[in-house]
């Protein structure tokens, strides 16, 4: 993947609740929807945080940047907006040569290209690579893949010590990543990585619904709870096939199953069409 200088956006301090969310995936349908919930939570746009990749397989990524601008939240880039800014020929996923998912990606990715005005890709090329802030008494890190590598795939069965490599670079108490597509927490020696799944594909659970996270301050530090989103999957799809975008990948949207297997360590894919559950747990760390 081509290499872009990484830029580090520092907020002070967040307060209150957030929400955190990403991989929208030009998922137009999924984002209106994530909003809705946002404003029923009352979590101002100041306190809402997106892992990247705005753009991807589905069928609207201008209208999906033009969104996540006007909302005016806290955005990174994934991956895909990295590739996208640079002009780069490819999605830079790192997919196996000849795979699915990268055949796949010669299909999506330059619809995605042709889609993009000037303006919206400037505002790709402008966005921070990782957010820094402090929140319940913790410093906390926003990275796509990892604070090693954009494109890291890091997923809950991924071993420790690799998550480890990133606490040590950013010195943060608490992770919050995305690109794995994905919900998850791990814990461990104090430290938290949460990633809070993407709206804009379904986790493969054979449910259609995307995954967000919610967080907030505790008189102990803060608690954080995973959601589910529901959203007109039909119509996404529908906007999908009419582009002429891989049918694999809209019927996914419908089926909540994912075409294929291949970035997954064999701990996820034994999981693949298990419903996920953790809408029902609630995670509250010490302080």
């Amino acid at each position: 993947m081509m290499e872009m200088m990484k830029i580090i956006r520092h907020i002070d301090q967040l307060s209150g609740e957030l929400l955190v969310f990403g991989g929208v995936y030009s998922n137009l349908q999924a984002l209106e929807a994530l909003y809705e919930r946002a404003s029923a939570l009352g979590i101002p746009a100041n306190n809402i945080l997106c892992t990247g990749d705005v753009v991807g397989y589905c069928a609207q990524p201008e209208a999906c940047v033009q969104f996540v601008r006007e909302w005016g939240i806290h955005c990174i880039a994934g991956n895909v907006e990295l590739q996208l800014a640079a002009g780069a020929a490819d999605c830079g996923c790192d997919f196996v040569q000849g795979g699915r998912c990268d055949t796949f990606s010669r299909q999506w990715y330059p619809y995605a290209q042709a889609q993009l005005c000037e303006a919206s890709l400037a505002w790709m090329a402008a966005l921070p690579r990782e957010l820094s802030f402090r929140f319940g008494g913790k410093c906390w890190q926003v990275v796509h893949g990892s604070c090693l590598g954009v494109s890291d795939f890091i997923f809950k069965s991924t071993p420790w010590h690799i998550k480890a490599a990133s606490f040590e670079i950013c010195e943060a108490h608490c992770i919050l990543a995305g690109h794995c597509g994905l919900p998850f927490f791990d814990t461990k020696n104090g430290k938290h990585w949460l990633n809070a799944g993407v709206i804009g594909m379904p986790a493969n659970d054979g449910t259609p619904r995307g995954w967000f996270l919610h967080l907030w301050e505790t008189a102990g530090g803060w608690a954080s709870r995973f959601l589910s989103l529901e959203y007109d999957h039909q119509l996404a799809a529908n906007l999908m096939e009419a582009a002429a975008l891989p049918r694999a990948y809209s019927q996914s949207l419908i089926s909540g199953l994912w075409d294929n297997c291949e970035i997954l360590p064999p701990e996820e894919t034994a999981l693949q069409g298990t419903r996920i559950v953790l809408d029902q747990e609630l995670f509250q760390p010490g302080i």
